[in-house]
């Protein structure tokens, strides 16, 4: 099985180093020194990882054959896929896959139904469900451990536990910045509360 483990960025240097937006738990596996990845465009690869280290927060790497800023710009975005057994687990109990994740039934805690996984969003703050309703609309569920609750595979579900307005949009918290006089003011966007945590 494929998984996207990261996207190229921008160049860093002149010495052909790339950022990359890393899209895998395991960096240290997938991306490590040696690493062959498959590429999309797939006429972009395969890549593989001379060397890798962190800067400012960001994961550099160099491939093989790529020397210079210009042969590193010429990657910009480009995905890069790692083959993995789809039986193979993360070590963390707490991780998951991606393709583990997808077509989990979305339920709250006292078993109501509220969609499908159908894509998951990385973001540089935390990773989003994008889960589809029964009647087909969409909501985004951010996957932190303060509103998934669980996540079961043997009964394919993962169980939530939202903030007001998150899954109801007519349950929201709106703030207001009118006083009780009725004095006029605006009114201010929904509060939605959102964790910052991790998986």
């Amino acid at each position: 099985m494929q998984l996207v483990v990261a996207r190229i960025g921008r160049a860093h240097g002149i010495k052909g180093e790339v950022t990359v937006e890393v899209r895998t738990d395991e960096p240290e596996v997938r991306l490590g020194p040696g690493a062959v990845l498959a590429t999309e465009p797939a006429e972009t690869g395969p890549l593989t990882i001379e060397t890798g280290r962190v800067h400012s927060g960001r994961l550099l790497l160099r491939f093989e054959g790529v020397r210079d800023r210009t042969g590193a710009e010429a990657l910009r975005n480009t995905l890069l896929i790692a083959e993995v057994d789809p039986d193979e687990l993360p070590e963390d109990p707490e991780e998951f896959y991606d393709h583990q994740l997808m077509d989990l039934d979305v339920v709250l805690a006292d078993g109501t139904e509220i969609g499908r996984i159908t894509e998951i969003t990385h973001l540089p703050s935390q990773d989003l469900f994008i889960v589809e309703r029964p009647d087909g609309s969409e909501v985004m569920i951010p996957f932190v451990e303060e509103i998934v609750s669980e996540i079961d595979l043997e009964e394919q579900r993962a169980v939530i536990t939202p903030p007001p307005g998150l899954i109801d949009a007519s349950e929201a918290v709106v703030a207001t910045s009118r006083d009780e006089e009725g004095e006029e003011g605006e009114e201010g966007d929904e509060s939605i509360p959102s964790g910052d945590g991790t998986r």
